[in-house]
């Protein structure tokens, strides 16, 4: 084996699997991104971050009895992190602003439920409906 702990290296995924995916490394080693090491957040299926052949830069976090352990989101920076507050982009104010210009954050994404979720209460309300929460004790 050639790969090191805590060395980056570049390769290519040779094969997906619903717990991980298999990469072929630059050294000639492969080893194994497991799906928690995909993403920062939630990933439910690789498919939908990559595919077999595609090219990714990953980091050795492991290596034992032969298998080499990988990570792709430590080599990504956490939300928000590596720049001053003053250097990083404003934060859109409404929920459809962020639509256009990139992927909501959680703290958007929040925000435009409350609202979608306000606007429907209110639209029942004005509508002479009953409140959307049955009364007990009636």
């Amino acid at each position: 084996m050639q790969a090191k702990v805590g060395e980056i290296y570049e390769g290519a995924i040779t094969g997906i699997t619903n717990f991980g995916a298999f990469v072929k490394l630059s050294c000639g080693d492969t080893g194994m991104v497991h799906i928690s090491e995909i993403a920062r957040g939630f990933v439910k299926d690789i498919h939908d971050h990559y595919a077999v052949g595609d090219t990714v830069r990953v980091k050795v976090i492991g290596i034992n009895e032969e298998k080499i352990s990988l990570s792709i989101k430590q080599l990504s920076a956490p939300a928000g992190a590596g720049a001053s507050p003053a250097a990083r982009p404003a934060r859109p104010q409404n929920p459809q602003q962020a639509a256009r210009t990139g992927p909501m954050s959680f703290e958007d994404m929040l925000s435009k439920f409350k609202q979608d979720s306000d606007d429907k209460i209110s639209s029942l309300r004005r509508a002479g409906g009953e409140s959307p929460r049955p009364r007990r004790g009636r």
